[in-house]
């Protein structure tokens, strides 16, 4: 996935750092992902989401806030306000590179940020938020016995998710002051709500908060027991597969029809399980599968393993062209069915083989349908003639069986 390196003024003049994540394939949308409060834009969760909507052909901006990460100017002097200014200047430069977002994707106080700047955002149409805050204001409880340094000093240095920071009075009255409910009635936008409800840092009685202010279309999911950060893989992969999934309803994702003669679409693969074997396979904007291997290969199974993609796609290029041939005939074929079985010939038999081909493919076809035995011969003979056959005999051996 080709990622770029993108700076943009952000509300003070402060040059902001982000990274823009593309598709390999077509661009079909944009989607923008503000970070939680204090972190940055290479979180995992943003990093794994980013990627998944990548996959689908949806371009994805992640950029650190001013004063946080790779970007410049003073934290001390931001406010939640200044966040969802960020945002606009994101999207304003999005724009400038004909790449305006439709999605808004926003992760604790993110979320907030994006439901108050999804508003005056026309080109948006969706946001997506994950463990954000009711209240803003909700997030100086983190603060703690600095409140009253910050009160009296102006700025006083709380501790964050292990990282010191300095905190503004500025910001502590600005986020106190917000009012999310108005925004989010007339939000106007497709609304997905994700929390998890063991969440110890925004509790999910927030995430009922917003889905009640809301109105359709609202949807919420569960992250069932996910950390706030979603630091788990699996978790923020769920995540991510979520969001790509609802997004999808609710953008145009219609990609451009490819020219005559063209090769099909990328085709990507990447791991979703580091522990394991399990893998996300995405091919274009609405196709989605996973792979796995079985329990006993120290896989979960809960895909199918590659020779298992392999046979299937030998079943369904048979099945494709039988219907095709006999539909073209008009010959009376009422359903056709493949079972494809694959058996891997150790080295040394193949060897002993004159063709030398080591993995064998049994396939039994099941035509229905009143047809003579002069047809069903005939489309038995029209199943070695599928594309995907021609492809894997080249190096393997395909029997075929009527069933």
């Amino acid at each position: 996935m080709p990622t770029e390196r993108f700076t943009f003024q952000g509300h003070s003049g402060a040059p902001l750092a982000a990274r823009l994540d593309l598709p390999d394939g077509p661009l079909l949308a944009t989607a923008l992902f503000a970070h939680c409060f204090t972190c940055s834009k290479d979180i995992p969760a943003a990093r794994r989401i980013a990627g998944r909507l990548a996959a689908m052909g949806i371009a994805v901006l992640r950029f650190d806030f001013t004063g946080l990460g790779q970007s410049e100017g003073t934290f001390a002097e931001t406010t939640f306000s200044s966040n969802v200014e960020d945002l606009q200047a994101a999207c304003k430069a999005l724009s400038a590179r004909g790449l305006t977002p439709s999605l808004l994707i926003g992760h604790s106080l993110g979320g907030a940020a994006v439901l108050r700047a999804a508003g005056r955002l026309p080109a948006v149409k969706a946001v997506a938020t994950l463990g954000a805050p009711f209240d803003p204001g909700h997030v100086t409880h983190n603060f703690g016995g600095a409140l009253d340094e910050i009160e009296a000093q102006g700025t006083a240095e709380v501790t964050l998710g292990g990282h010191r920071i300095e905190i503004g009075r500025g910001f502590v009255e600005d986020v106190s002051a917000q009012n999310l409910a108005p925004a989010i009635a007339k939000l106007h936008r497709a609304l997905l709500v994700l929390h998890a409800p063991l969440d110890d840092v925004v509790g999910i009685e927030n995430a009922a908060n917003i889905f009640m202010a809301a109105k359709h279309p609202k949807s919420f999911v569960t992250l069932d027991d996910a950390d706030h950060l979603l630091s788990r893989p699996r978790d923020a992969e769920y995540a991510a597969e979520v969001i790509a999934a609802w997004a999808g309803r609710y953008l145009d994702l219609k990609p451009p029809a490819p020219p005559p003669g063209a090769p099909e679409g990328i085709v990507r693969v990447s791991e979703a399980d580091p522990e394991g074997f399990l893998q996300d396979v995405n091919n274009g904007p609405y196709h989605h599968v996973l792979a796995d291997e079985p329990e006993a290969y120290g896989g979960t199974n809960r895909g199918l393993s590659p020779y298992g993609f392999l046979s299937a796609g030998l079943g369904a290029c048979t099945s494709m062209t039988i219907r095709m041939y006999a539909r073209r005939k008009g010959w009376p074929l009422t359903h056709v069915s493949v079972d494809v079985s694959h058996d891997k010939v150790h080295a040394q038999d193949a060897q002993a083989r004159s063709d030398g081909k080591a993995d064998h493919f049994r396939r039994v076809v099941r035509l229905e349908g009143d047809l003579s035995d002069e047809q069903r011969a005939r489309l038995m003979e029209i199943a070695d003639k599928c594309p995907v056959h021609r492809t894997l005999e080249r190096t393997s051996v395909v029997l075929t069986e009527a069933g």
